[in-house]
């Protein structure tokens, strides 16, 4: 039976980390609601599951439901390989898969630092002071701390956890990419810092799976409606 993952269907957002575990393991999934009503079908979903989920994205694996990024991933990397078997390992992915969805709601509050239900135009002001920290201490220590997981990888740089891809490098390079696309100076002056960042993301882009689910349609283009958006004014 294959995967059912709903979430929002014109923007890459906090699904496409569930996407790329999803296109790694090779996993039989349905994008539900890129299907046609499937908008619809989400958010019947949504408002009448037994235990609801509060917000996409969710997955749903024959009766279960899984809402929550970190959660899903759990999920799916303890069945596909993505993930430590030994429970301290397992318990150290998610720990990191935690800290990059930290950095993920940053970088959403650099455009909408005031309130989600205001127009970035409504909050400008505020949005380039909060994008200057940003820019300035918030990526470059973030993506400090994961070259130092690297580094300090006993089994070594390659990977996040251990000597196998898991879900959390998956992560990683979806983070970098959507970075890149918003503060293309700022991300890329503090990867010159974390060269061993630089080179996990490159090696996971060149994965035969990954790259080719990048080049497919499958792949949402980022776009100024998803998390991830450019203003240029707010990087310098």
């Amino acid at each position: 039976m294959a995967y059912e993952l709903y979430y929002w269907p014109t923007i890459q957002g906090r699904g496409e980390f569930v996407r790329l575990a999803l296109e790694e393991a090779g996993a039989d999934y349905i994008d539900v609601a890129r299907e046609s009503e499937g908008v619809a079908v989400m958010m019947r979903m949504m408002k009448h599951a037994e235990r609801p989920p509060l917000a996409p994205p969710f997955l749903k694996d024959g009766e279960t439901v899984i809402g929550q990024t970190a959660a899903i991933l759990l999920y799916l990397g303890a069945r596909h390989g993505l993930a430590p078997k030994d429970p301290a390992g397992g318990l150290w992915t998610h720990q990191i898969q935690l800290t990059i969805a930290d950095l993920v709601a940053e970088a959403h509050d650099t455009h909408h630092p005031v309130g989600v239900g205001l127009y970035y135009e409504d909050q400008t002001a505020e949005a380039l002071r909060r994008a200057e920290e940003f820019r300035g201490d918030r990526i470059p220590k973030f993506l400090a701390w994961f070259d130092t997981i690297l580094a300090r990888n006993p089994d070594g740089d390659a990977h996040l956890v251990g000597r196998a891809l898991t879900y959390a490098d998956l992560s990683l390079f979806q983070l970098v990419e959507g970075l890149s696309y918003a503060f293309p100076k700022a991300t890329a002056r503090a990867l010159k810092q974390a060269p061993r960042v630089a080179a996990l993301h490159d090696a996971v882009a060149r994965r035969p799976r990954i790259e080719a689910y990048l080049a497919s349609p499958r792949r949402i283009p980022f776009n100024e409606e998803g998390i991830f958006r450019r203003y240029p004014e707010l990087d310098r």
